[in-house]
Parts: structure tokens; sequence; C-alpha cells
């Protein structure tokens, strides 16, 4: 089975379009290309039962985002000011970039 490309990167501002956390902004911190999912800062915030470790030695309930899909998200412009969609771009000097599909803006 092959794996799904996904369309973000660490680091990026993106907006969710779908589901409980819709419309809310934030970071990228993580992509699981595998599972084709990705984790951003502040949505889809679970709680979590944890014992005591050594990182935390008084255990208790944490709270901490929880992926979600990467087809829930649109990668953030911010010359629009808004969510768009991407597309590739290749430079002179043979690089791939991701653009706006509205301004043209290169995204990467």
């Amino acid at each position: 089975m092959t794996m799904p490309k996904i369309h973000v990167k660490k680091g990026d501002t993106v907006l969710v379009i779908t589901g409980k956390s819709t419309g809310k902004k934030g970071k990228v911190l993580e992509v699981l290309p595998k599972e084709g999912r990705v984790v951003i800062e502040g949505v889809n915030v679970v709680k979590r039962h944890t014992k005591p470790t050594q990182k935390l030695p008084q255990g208790g309930i944490i709270e901490k985002e929880a992926p979600i899909a990467s087809s829930n998200v649109l990668l953030w412009c911010g010359k629009c000011n808004n969510a768009v969609r991407t597309g590739k771009k290749i430079l002179d000097n043979d690089k791939k970039v991701r653009v706006c599909k509205k301004c043209g803006e290169i995204l990467d």
C-alpha cells in the first residue's frame, strides 16, 4: 500500500474546514504520513489519564492534541488572508514549490 500524499508540512499554518474543530486556525506540530493525519496546535484537544513517570512525576489527567485527517485542513495564505488550495510550480532552478491557487503567492 502506498502512503497518501500530504499537502501540508510541519510549521505550516492551516485552517480546519470540517469536523468538531471547524474554523479553528493553528500551526502544524507533527505530520503522520503513514496514517494521512496531522497534529495541529490547539485543535482536537483530548484528555489523557497518565501514570506517573520520571518526566511527569504526579501523573493525572493531561490535555494534548490528537491527530486529525489531513483532508480536513487547508493551508493558510498570508497574502490572501484566507485558507486556499495549493498547486505545484517548478522554478527555474528545478525546485518544486507550493503556490496559492488564488493569488499565485509562493507558500514554501
